[in-house]
């Protein structure tokens, strides 16, 4: 096929010397009204192949129509009318590659590899796909380990969220008349970001969305990695990748309504420093890639053009004041997961069985927001109901990934020829082992061909590892550049392999690989250390401050089960022994019944159910119900138990009345408060202790307290003004405000008053009714909150507060001069 450039060269070819200079003559002085001209530096020793180049990056699809103007103007009527019968006209190029790069975005989109499907048997991405949960606005930078924040995600939100449609990532948000250029898609490993960015370019190649753009670009930092040592201009780049564009002659993209995707930024390993990176306007010029992708993103380049990024939440502040919208990918809401498995199994009957099951295991259930882990989860459930195995369906994480692990050894024969010999099998998990640890170790979730090196894998077995574990470990190529990206398919899937090798290479060799041992007392390891192996592990994951061994660790203590002994040696040789799980099982209440943050206590809880230990729980759970918890013989170890339980209760009423009405429950319950939108602490005896607790959840911007009701408790100045700091928080969302019966004075409003016109713009309702001693000049601060232009308070109670006709005077003014939010006062 002749290409566009070899086109135009071959009409230039066919120009004599004289008419060939009177040609570039014309292009120097832009002869074509509305096009600009080719600088004469440029133009000035040029040959007909650099000329061709010239035009192309300067005109791109108009190349021809001004190649045609000027041959018109040389009186070249025979070259004029040959091109006119070999080239199109320029919307019929803009066609033709939008059309070619439609049909290869459809062909690259359209299936993914699901279970034991292959490239000859693909699943339809439209045959499961199930809308996910995005939110607009998104949530701080949090780098805690994941699955904190899918426990925090699976609680219910405080209020209704701005939800997004993926198809309206760019649409403007109801208040903003700015066009969004930059869109920010947060959300953990898994959750379903790169799905999203899939659907999102398939419907677009569909035809079924977002026509208005007119060249859709999806990169990947995966792919993009493996160019940190070439330069590339902004144009070649996308010709890189994009062939299309290339082949119909579009050189240039400032013309058009472009989006480009950048999915995975914090998979990126070159670093994108923003602030000392050269600015670049233009598009030709070759540089570094990261130089390319800091330039885009800032928008020195290309400024026409939008751009959708997506990253884990801890990579998204390597983005500085440069995004328009911040969204965040929730994965899915409880009906989303139900309608998944139902698409997921065409038999209703086994789809209920496996939500039902689901639903009787904390740890699967909350786990089961991330789409990728519902794919587990599936798949290992519908293997064991298969096999008859329904009254072994697994419940706990190690279980579920240890199953997951069987189910791709026994259907491997299915996929590939022959069968995996058990010591081959056996060599597989323990290099996939070594690579997770060591690359966990470094912070990495994918992996390329010098990393399996350095884990001693041979870069051609690496092709038999992904055959095996096809939806474990795999293998995503890059042709273009003759290139293999590896990784394991979730994190949770590699923190599994990693504490395999850790719990294997212990029991094998005695050596403890979360402690600096000398070589020297191996020998003695084995039979000394089994117990301080597991503690040494939960003090290590104790010790991490946002924890990232958390999961690592319930692996490592769920692999020792005995349970799972007869899962384990299917794989490999090993053995353990409860007494050993019940020396760990006291260790780790031992470390329950001490001062411990709330989500340490919750994972050392999932550890124990690991450990198929409730007995906690259970005890806590059984006061409860027969109503007979008495809060003052609760051990350190119970209370954590009390607040686990209530924070797996998906509360949104807290009432401390229920459990003590004391200040000591309610310290130890301020995890509960925190999570919970409703808190009533009527008469609990709250001293200045409670109040400087209370200022720092007010004041936290993941806190979910909008309705705060502290009636009954005898408020002095001091501890007042210690809540007022929380509620002229820009973090305080408080909506209802009850301080009936504190005995606040005229000073307490004065602090009240200031606090609540600092941050007006939030409470509807505030009770002070009984305050006998607020009185008139109590009600004249508060009026000064009342006439802030942001007060939308709607109910006000004055009962009781000695008011005289001069506090109605005062509320008169106040209301005349912000009329407008007021609808109910008590006086």
């Amino acid at each position: 096929m002749t290409t566009p450039k070899e086109i135009l060269l071959g009409t230039l070819e066919d120009l004599g010397r004289d008419d060939f200079e009177k040609f570039k003559w014309h292009l120097k002085n832009g002869s074509v009204e509305g096009l600009p001209a080719i600088p004469v530096s440029k133009l000035e020793n040029a040959e007909r192949t650099d000329i061709v180049d010239l035009m192309f990056d300067t005109y791109s699809i108009n190349t021809f129509e001004v190649t045609k103007n000027l041959l018109g103007r040389l009186n070249r009527n025979d070259l004029l009318e040959n091109l006119n019968k070999t080239i199109p006209e320029p919307t019929e190029i803009l066609t033709e590659c939008q059309l070619k790069l439609k049909s290869d975005l459809k062909q690259k989109f359209q299936c993914v590899l699901e279970g034991i499907s292959t490239t000859e048997n693909p699943t339809l991405l439209s045959q499961f796909y199930t809308e996910l949960y995005i939110t607009g606005g998104g949530t701080e930078v949090n780098d805690e380990h994941e699955v904190r924040q899918i426990e925090t995600a699976s609680r219910k939100p405080d209020r209704p969220e701005t939800t997004i449609r993926q198809e309206d990532i760019f649409k403007l948000p109801p208040g903003r008349d700015k066009p969004i250029r930059t869109v920010l898609t947060m959300g953990v490993a898994g959750i379903g970001k790169t799905v999203l960015t899939q659907k999102f370019t398939l419907d677009w190649a569909e035809d079924k969305a977002n026509q208005d753009i007119q060249f859709m670009f999806p990169f990947t930092f995966r792919e993009l990695n493996l160019l940190k040592e070439e330069k590339f201009s902004l144009v070649e780049l996308v010709h890189h990748f994009f062939t299309e564009t290339k082949e119909t002659g579009i050189y240039t993209f400032e013309d058009f309504q472009v989006v480009f995707i950048f999915d995975g930024l914090d998979e990126c390993r070159p670093p994108l420093d923003f602030h000392k990176t050269t600015i670049l306007t233009d598009p030709r010029k070759s540089t570094s890639v990261d130089v390319l992708l800091i330039n885009l993103i800032r928008g020195k380049l290309l400024p026409s053009a939008r751009l959708w990024i997506t990253t884990r939440p801890a990579a998204a502040n390597q983005i500085p004041d440069c995004v328009g919208v911040v969204t965040e990918v929730r994965g899915f809401t409880d009906p989303q997961k139900e309608e998944y498995f139902r698409k997921r199994f065409g038999d209703s009957e086994q789809a209920s069985s496996i939500i039902s099951h689901i639903k009787t295991s904390r740890s699967l259930h909350i786990m089961c927001y991330i789409p990728v882990f519902c794919w587990i989860t599936a798949t290992v459930l519908e293997f064991v109901m298969k096999n008859k195995e329904s009254k072994d369906l697994p419940k706990t994480l190690t279980k579920l990934y240890l199953r997951l692990v069987l189910f791709h050894l026994k259907t491997k024969d299915i996929k590939y020829d022959g069968g995996a010999e058990t010591e081959s099998c056996r060599k597989i998990i323990e290099s996939l082992g070594k690579l997770a640890f060591d690359q966990l170790q470094k912070g990495n979730l994918i992996f390329y061909e010098s990393d399996l090196t350095e884990c001693g894998i041979d870069i051609r077995a690496a092709s038999v590892y992904s055959g095996v574990f096809t939806q474990i470990f795999k293998a995503d190529e890059c042709h273009m550049f003759n290139n293999v990206v590896y990784c394991f398919i979730h994190l949770s899937i590699q923190e599994f392999f990693a504490a395999l090798h850790v719990y294997l290479t212990f029991i094998n060799s005695g050596v403890n690989l979360l402690k600096k041992q000398s070589p020297r007392f191996k020998i003695f390891q084995k039979t000394l250390t089994v117990k301080d192996f597991y503690q040494s592990a939960v003090d290590k994951a104790l010790k991490s401050p946002n924890g990232h061994l958390d999961l690592f660790l319930r692996f490592l203590l769920g692999l020792s089960l005995q349970t799972n002994q007869d899962l384990l040696c299917m794989l490999t040789q090993t053995g353990s022994s409860s007494q050993t799980n019940q020396e760990t099982v006291q260790y780790i209440k031992k470390k329950l019944s001490g001062k411990l943050s709330a989500e340490k206590s919750i994972n050392l809880f999932h550890c124990l159910n690991e450990l198929d230990d409730r007995s906690l729980v259970e005890e806590i759970q059984q006061s409860l119900r027969l109503g007979r918890l008495s809060t003052d013989q609760l051990s350190p170890a119970q209370w954590s138990a009390l607040v686990f339980i209530l924070l797996s209760s998906d509360l949104d009423e807290f009432d401390l009345e229920k459990y003590s009405r004391s200040e000591k429950a309610f310290l130890k319950l301020l995890p509960v408060v925190k999570a919970s939108k409703k808190v009533l602490l009527r008469d609990c005896k709250l001293s200045k202790r409670s109040f400087e607790a209370l200022s720092e959840i007010l004041s936290s911007p993941s806190n979910h307290l909008r309705e705060l009701d502290l009636s009954s408790n005898y408020l002095q100045d001091s501890e007042l003004d210690l809540l007022c700091v929380g509620l002229k928080s820009p973090d305080c969302k408080l909506e209802t405000l009850r301080l009936k019966s504190c005995g606040l004075s005229e000073i307490s409003c004065d602090y009240l008053a200031a606090a609540l016109k600092s941050n007006p713009s939030h409470l509807r309702e505030l009770d002070l009714s009984f305050n006998y001693n607020l009185q008139d000049p109590g009600v004249k601060h508060l009026c000064g909150f009342l006439e802030s232009p942001g007060c939308k308070l709607e109910t006000l109670r004055l009962w009781g507060c000695g008011l005289s006709k001069i506090s109605c005077d005062y509320l008169a003014a106040a209301l005349k001069s912000n009329p407008s939010h007021l609808r109910e006062l008590d006086l």
